[in-house]
Formats: C-alpha cells, structure tokens, sequence
C-alpha cells in the first residue's frame, strides 16, 4: 500500500512541474508586422500631374502596360526560355520539397530491421564467461581461445515520436512556408526585372535607329555641301582649308553610322541572351517616335504601393521565416519528450530465429531528455537567431524605404521630360531651319563655309538629343513601372 501511495505521489509531483515548466517555457514567436512610418503621397515636382489614387499602373499587367506587338512578343519569350526565370522555377522547385518534408514533421519515425544478425567474439583473456549460455544449448563448452560470446537473430520495427509540446515544429512549418513564398516573390522580382531590361533594351534599339536615320541624312547633306565647296574651290572663290573643315564634318556624321550598326548588333545580342536566344536580328515595326503609351499616370499612394512590391513582400517573408526560426531556437533548449516503441522477435539461435511466440519481444520507452550544459552552444543559437530577426526587420524597413525612393525617383525623371523635349524640338526645328537659310546665303556668296558647317553641326546634335530625350521618356516610364512593383499580384 506504501508503495502504491508513493507511486501515485511521484506520478502527481511530475506532473504538476510538468505543467509548471509548460506554462513558463511555452516559446513567444508569434510573427507582427513592424510598424513603419509611411508617407501619404510622393514628393514630387508640381509640374508632374500624378493621381495618388489607390488604383494605379501597378494594377496593369506588362500586356496591357506596353501596346508595342514586337516588344510583347519578346518579353513572352523571354518569360518563357530566359535562364534566370528557369533558375527560379528550380528554386520554387526545391521550396516545394522542403515545405512538403517540413509538413510531417509531426508524425513518428518508423524504422524496420529486416535481418540483424550478430555475433560477438571473445577469448580466454575476456573477464566474463559466455553470457547467453550459448555453448550449453549447442551441448559442448566453450572453446579457450575466439569463443562466440553471444548470438543475436533480430528482425523488428521501432517507432520513435517526439511530441511536440513546446510548438517547434509547428514554428518549422512557419519558417519553411515563408521560404516557399520567398521563392515565388522572388520568381516575380526577376519577371520584373527581366521585362523591364528587355524593354530598355528594345527601346534603345529604337534610338540607334533613329540616331542611324540622323546620321545617314546628315552625311548625304554634308556630302553635297562638299561638293559646292569644292566647286567653290575649283572656281577661285575659296581656299583649300575650306574643303578640309568641310570634309571634317562630314566624316564626323560617317564615323556614326558603323559606330552605330556596332551598337545594334550588341545590343541585339543582348536581347536574345534575355529571351534565351542566340544571337540573331531583331524584328522593329515601330520607330522611336511613333511609340504609343497611356499619358495620363497614376502612382498610388505609397502604403498601397508596397504591398505589389516583390522585393518588399520578400523582405516581410524573410522576417516571418527569421521569427520563426527564433522560436525553433527557442524550444530547442527546452526538454524533449520522446516515446520509443520497438517490437519484433529476437533469438539466440539461428533456428528458433521465427519460433513465435517464444521470439517475440517489445519495449515502451517514454523518455524526457532536457540539455543542461552544452558549453552555451543552444543559447548562443538562440540569440543568433534573435539578431537575425533583427537584421530582417531593418532590411525590411531598409526595402520598403527604397521602393518609395525609386517610385518618387521615376516620377521626378518624368516631370520634367515633357519640357526638355519640347525645347529640344524648338532647338531642332530652329536648327534645320538655320541649315536651309545657311546654304541659301552661302549659295548666294552671303555666307562663309563656317557658317554652313556651324549650321549642320548643330542640326546634328540637336537631332541626336531629340532622340536621346525620348528615349529617356519611355525608359522612365519602364522604370516607374518598375518601381511599382511590374503588376505583379
């Protein structure tokens, strides 16, 4: 009876510190958004006509945003065989293996012990004596030297099941779903970024179009100023020097012409490495400035606009998987309860190996196993684990704030474009304008070979600058698009 009574004691006494240890131990990782301070618009130029509605272009997908047929046929191939974008299919790939090991976390181990057989040699020297009687069942004694000590025959199943009381693997699933997130937020990342270069990149071959259709006109209309020079010269009415300064000119304009084929051919290069091509031409049905787009811009309000963010949304994904992680930390120092359970048949002798039920065996182990020393090696992962999370936060707050920055960059770059190109098309009309009275005057003797190739020069930078300038209008446009996270949702 005594001992019935103590038994229950102890029975009760564990169980209540139990409790006691659950209560004060059970890990504090649930996951809060930070709070950051966020502004209510954009700081931007007054000349900018941006709506800060909730609705916005990072509501428009890429085949909506670009109407150019060409440029969308490209970036489809792109989406479809660049290396990068197959990279990260790979990556959510091995993400999803991850998170579906992660998901059985809870269940048992079972392990099957299909033939262990075992044998165990001793010699006379050994301090005991044959320990299985094995020798007196086989009816002779054990030899001096090399005897078998023991015989083992084991075929079994064992179960191990760690409870988890403490929230551990529920804090691994945490962890590893935010991961699997990350990869796909990081697939769109790369989706943006890729459409974003290969539209650049198409539009700036649209520019060295442009810029090959400036300098071939200004090259013929320098070829012909030559040739009047050089009658000029034949007649007596100018010098030698004049043909040079002349021929100067035009040789400028020539230079720009295999400049530029150079750049198409790189540049178409670099078009196919983007749409996971080898290098080949690319077709243009557009000219640089017959390129359509949507005037009217909206970039939303800053809140609203993070949340299509990919980088941003990575970054929260990224704290919730160090948070979790702190709470794996967390219980990793705390006891763990394991039930083993084992079963199978077990013999001395080969041939009572399957002799049932005089083989059978079993075992129930309930075993509470808690780290007391492990020279600070838990604590420091533990802490670690809590700078990490620290370390997201910032980079957290860090990516949020860059995307504001870049939003308000791109709508900065575009509320002066529209001025810049007007004036660059008063410059251009001006300047063609002075080329035509120049080579009237100097037909006419009331105007110096210097003014004429004066004239042509600056008709000739004027014009490249035109078109430099809307490029830049449509590359901003691509980088506000960007910015915004690329439609993306």
């Amino acid at each position: 009876m005594l001992k019935k009574h103590l038994y229950k004691y102890a029975v009760y006494s564990f169980t209540f510190s139990g409790f006691l240890i659950f209560v004060s131990c059970v890990p504090q990782s649930k996951y809060s958004a930070p709070k950051f301070e966020i502004p209510d618009s954009y700081r931007t130029q007054d000349s900018l006509k941006v709506s800060n509605d909730s609705t916005n272009i990072a509501d428009i997908d890429w085949k909506s945003f670009f109407e150019d047929a060409q440029l969308l046929s490209l970036i489809e191939k792109g989406l479809e065989y660049n290396f990068d974008i197959q990279t990260a299919l790979k990556n959510i790939e091995i993400a999803d293996q991850k998170i579906r090991q992660t998901k059985l976390e809870w269940l048992p181990s079972l392990g099957m012990d299909m033939g262990n057989i075992s044998y165990q040699y001793r010699s006379e020297n050994y301090y005991g004596t044959p320990s299985s009687n094995y020798y007196k069942h086989k009816g002779s004694d054990a030899p001096a030297k090399m005897y078998v000590n023991s015989a083992q025959y084991i075929s079994g199943l064992s179960l191990s099941w760690e409870l988890d009381i403490w929230g551990k693997i529920k804090s691994k699933n945490i962890e590893a779903l935010a991961q699997y997130l990350q990869t796909h937020e990081a697939k769109k990342a790369i989706q943006t970024e890729l459409i974003a270069k290969i539209a650049e990149g198409y539009y700036n071959l649209l520019l060295l179009d442009a810029q090959m259709e400036v300098a071939e006109t200004n090259y013929e209309l320098t070829k012909n100023t030559l040739r009047i020079v050089e009658l000029q010269r034949d007649a007596g009415q100018i010098t030698s020097l004049a043909i040079q300064q002349t021929k100067n000119q035009m040789l400028v304009a020539k230079a720009l012409i295999p400049s530029l084929k150079q750049q198409i051919a790189v540049q178409e290069n670099a078009i196919s490495l983007l749409t996971g091509q080898f290098p080949q031409d690319i077709e243009r049905q557009a000219k640089l400035a017959t390129v359509e787009y949507e005037e009217t811009l909206s970039a939303g309000v800053p809140l609203y606009m993070v949340n299509y963010r990919p980088d941003v949304k990575a970054a929260e994904l990224e704290l919730k998987a160090k948070n979790a992680a702190v709470g794996v930390a967390q219980t990793n120092r705390y006891p763990e309860l394991t039930i083993d359970l084992s079963g199978g048949v077990n013999s001395m002798l080969g041939k009572n190996w399957f002799n049932i039920p005089g083989s059978l065996f079993g075992s129930v182990i309930g075993k509470l196993a808690a780290p007391v020393f492990n020279k600070r090696k838990l604590k420091t992962d533990f802490e670690v684990a809590k700078l990490e999370r620290n370390k997201a936060e910032i980079n957290l707050q860090k990516t949020v704030y860059t995307a504001i920055t870049e939003v308000t960059d791109a709508l900065n770059n575009l509320s002066t474009i529209d001025e810049q190109i007007e004036i660059a098309e008063e410059q251009v009309s001006t300047s063609r304008l002075g080329v035509k009275q120049s080579n009237l005057l100097f037909n006419s003797g009331y105007a110096t070979y210097i003014e004429v190739i004066n004239a042509q020069k600056n008709m000739l930078d004027n014009e490249l600058n035109l078109n430099k300038l809307k490029q830049n209008k449509l590359l901003s446009r691509v980088q506000l698009y960007k910015s915004l996270g690329g439609g993306w949702k």
